[in-house]
């Protein structure tokens, strides 16, 4: 059996890839996969393939979005998804899996294009945010309400 330590990437057969956060007694891990913790015994874990570059719509492909560069510390690139076109079922699986992917790579911030009209989307999206235990907060971005910024 493969042992693991925090941060490894793993694959879980039934549910997906994930990231160890803290290995437990007794041979279990707890896991974060697509937002969500769970405690899993390292015999349903295997070791996850390496990444590679994804082939997705261009819609769907995450936007870098240049931060201030006043501040050295806040330079860096965020992360975007864009949800325009989309159904509210379609949104929130993209929404899932943007989010896992920038979890995965250690973001701690990304911005969520929904634009402003109807307020399905938005609503529906916000209403994800708030069940997710892996989201510190979420706003509006007050230069534009058809975008919300989510702190991981």
């Amino acid at each position: 059996m493969t042992t693991f330590v925090a941060g490894d990437r793993v694959h879980i057969a039934s549910l997906g890839t994930g990231i160890v956060r803290e290995v437990r007694n007794g041979g279990r891990y707890l896991i974060e996969l697509k937002g969500r913790s769970m405690v899993v015994a390292g015999s349903e874990l295997e070791p996850a393939p390496e990444r590679r570059a994804a082939k997705r719509p261009p819609h769907e492909k995450p936007h870098p979005v240049e931060t201030s560069a006043a501040d050295p510390a806040a330079a860096t690139l965020s992360r975007a998804l864009d949800l325009h076109g989309k159904t509210v079922l379609e949104a929130l699986d993209a929404l899932d899996s943007f989010l896992n992917d920038a979890l995965l790579d250690g973001c701690n911030e990304v911005r969520v294009i929904h634009g402003r009209s109807g307020g399905k989307v938005k609503a529906a999206v916000h209403g994800r945010l708030a069940q997710l235990p892996s989201v510190r907060a979420f706003r509006l971005d007050p230069t534009n309400p058809g975008v919300t910024v989510v702190r991981l």
